[in-house]
Parts: C-alpha cells; structure tokens; sequence
C-alpha cells in the first residue's frame, strides 16, 4: 500500500525552486531596469520641441 509521504518533493527540490524563483525575479528586474534605462536615455537626446511632440517634458523623463 502506498503512502502519501512519497508523493512530496523532497526538500532539496522545493529548496532549488525557491533559489531560481529568486534569480528569475532578480534577472527579470535587472531586464526591466536596463529597459528603462534605455529609454531615458534616448529620451534625453531629443530635443525640448520634440519632447513637446510627443507630450513629455525634461521632468517626465526622470519618472520613466
């Protein structure tokens, strides 16, 4: 007769999974950031006028 204790993961597995789950988070992040980053970036290069054609300002490029 079978047992339910043979149908968990073992501990060493649900460890593992908590440890990639928190570099995922980190990593997607990190990606998010960079993104961001990116953009203000770009944003800045443009010139006052072309900020006020796309509806932005010098001050909304530092929330982005």
């Amino acid at each position: 007769m079978a047992t339910t204790a043979n149908i968990h993961a073992p501990l060493g597995a649900a460890t593992i999974l908590h440890v990639v789950d928190a570099f995922t988070g980190i990593f997607d992040r990190i990606v998010e950031w960079n993104a961001s980053r990116k953009t203000r970036n770009l944003l800045s290069d443009l010139t006052d006028s072309q900020l006020d054609d796309i509806g932005l300002t010098r001050a909304d490029i530092a929330k982005l």
